[in-house]
């Protein structure tokens, strides 16, 4: 079982494996306007638990709320918050529990979507 810390320290993204999920936390105004964070869509959701399937590399910034990721098949989970941009990598299946309702800018990474763009029978 996953101890819990009362700290809301986050370690730098680069230091665990988070299951391929990079956290940035107390970015800069400078960053978040460097990024476009406002020209992306919007999307929120209230308290509950979320099956996910990532089949584009997602970046998203919480304005609002507290999530928990469970990937599939594991009992680990990566946290994350208001103020935290956070990029999931494509592929990722996983359980969003969301305990404090989502605000979120959001952006999906087109260089990662696949298309089909050639025939083939």
């Amino acid at each position: 079982m996953a101890t819990t810390s009362s700290s809301s320290s986050t370690p730098p993204a680069d230091s665990s494996s988070n299951f391929g999920i990079v956290i940035e936390s107390n970015l800069s105004v400078s960053r978040l306007s460097e990024l476009g964070i406002k020209s992306w869509p919007k999307w929120g959701c209230p308290p509950g638990k979320y099956t996910l399937k990532f089949d584009a590399e997602e970046t998203c910034y919480l304005l609002r709320g507290k999530v928990k990721v469970i990937p599939k098949g594991s009992s680990e989970f990566v946290e994350f918050g208001a103020g935290d941009l956070v990029i999931i990598p494509k592929g990722l299946s996983c359980t969003w529990d969301v305990s404090v309702a989502v605000d979120k800018y959001y952006k999906f990474d087109s260089s990662c979507i696949e298309t089909s763009s050639t025939s083939s029978s």
